[in-house]
């Protein structure tokens, strides 16, 4: 096969250009009659933001003449309420993902036209709403996701696509929750239905997806076999619950899955968690049971592995591809369910968030550095509070 063709193309470009209208924070569309109800921001405030004037290397100081990022300055008008049902929300943390990353090098399967203002998951407070807002006031505490925009002071979103942050949970733990969480929660409880009991492996355990998914992996009485590069990673993986811990730069990952199942006299591996791709997934293919779930999210290791069809086919293996953010088009009701049911989770001590570098925005290349070097234990953070210092 040489490609897509050209009605999956045309197909395929529809559903981007609906991707990114949903998620680009929206333009004013008040009529004249309408001007009077929306709660405008003062025309003299200003605040910063993240610009994206060119697609590059990421990981370059912003301003540079290298550098994808104009340089960080309060210059940037604060967004007006853009409907009714809008509400402008002061960011206090937003999310670096391994999707960001490849946003602003121009490799991402969304490509928002320049110059744009990365997005991810953030929390913040409620700055203004609109008229017809019901369900929150200006003060609540509140978290949700978006392809751009959220590097900056103040992002404007529909009401319906904010949620509520539990008392008593961080700000900044609840920025990092939505899309690392939500991709784990999707994939492994409503994709593959892990069960107690089960056995799941998860590659690339020690990144933002791959914590979330242990913890859940444990949430759901699984055997979590986590893989991770180093003893820092593994170690902490160990303290969060993961039953067997794997170093993947040893290069034993098969033999020592395989000697964990034995002792624990298990089969072998009923649901594989896959962000890595590469030898890597082609290698744990071995480990899977008759009747195992593969669910894929994503390239980290910029090697897409080939699942024979044959052999999936013999061994009744089902494949699970999980591209999180197009639940908000396809299936918005279970997307909005598994973020009610994470936040209740993180509420309960059920789960918790791994914060392991936090950065200001005009430091936004050595989040990103820290990202690319897998300096990470967890999740990358953008603090939008000017007294936030950065934590390595």
């Amino acid at each position: 096969m040489t490609g897509p063709t050209l009605n999956m193309r045309h197909r395929l470009a529809k559903q981007q250009k609906r991707m990114r209208h949903r998620f680009q924070a929206p333009r004013p569309i008040f009529s004249k009659k309408s001007k009077k109800s929306q709660a405008p921001s003062p025309k003299s405030q200003k605040m910063e933001a993240l610009v994206v004037r060119r697609l590059g290397d990421p990981t370059l100081p912003p301003g540079g003449e290298a550098s994808p990022f104009a340089a960080v300055s309060r210059d940037h008008p604060v967004p007006d309420l853009t409907s009714p049902t809008a509400v402008r929300v002061r960011v206090a943390s937003t999310s670096l993902n391994f999707a960001t990353l490849l946003q602003v090098q121009g490799k991402y399967q969304e490509r928002p036209p320049l110059p744009f203002v990365p997005g991810s998951d953030y929390a913040g407070v409620v700055d203004a709403v609109g008229p017809a807002v019901r369900r929150l006031r200006p003060g609540d505490r509140v978290c949700s996701f978006t392809g751009v925009g959220s590097f900056a002071e103040f992002i404007v979103a529909d009401e319906k696509q904010l949620f509520l942050v539990p008392d008593g949970c961080d700000l900044v733990a609840a920025g990092a929750l939505p899309v690392a969480f939500g991709t784990s929660h999707l994939g492994l409880v409503h994709r593959a239905q892990l069960k107690s009991g089960q056995v799941l492996l998860v590659l690339g355990a020690a990144g933002g997806v791959g914590v979330s998914a242990v913890q859940i992996g444990k949430v759901c009485g699984a055997v979590v076999i986590a893989v991770a590069r180093g003893t820092e990673k593994l170690q902490y993986l160990k303290s969060i619950g993961a039953d067997h811990v794997i170093d993947s730069s040893k290069g034993n990952v098969i033999e020592s899955a395989k000697s964990f199942l034995k002792a624990r006299g298990l089969k072998g591996v009923d649901v594989l968690y896959d962000p890595v791709g590469g030898k890597l997934t082609q290698d744990s293919l071995k480990l899977l049971n008759w009747g195992a779930h593969i669910v894929v999210i994503g390239f980290a290791s910029g090697d897409i592995p080939v699942i024979r069809a044959n052999v999936a086919l013999v061994k009744n293996w089902t494949v699970h591809g999980l591209y999180w953010g197009s639940y908000l088009i396809h299936r918005p009701a279970v997307l909005i369910d598994s973020l009610n049911e994470l936040l209740s989770w993180l509420s309960k001590g059920l789960i918790t968030v791994q914060i392991s570098h936090t950065y200001r925005l005009a430091e936004a290349h050595l989040a990103f550095a820290a990202l690319r070097d897998r300096k990470v234990v967890g999740k990358v953070m953008i603090v939008m509070d000017s007294s936030a210092k950065s934590r390595l």
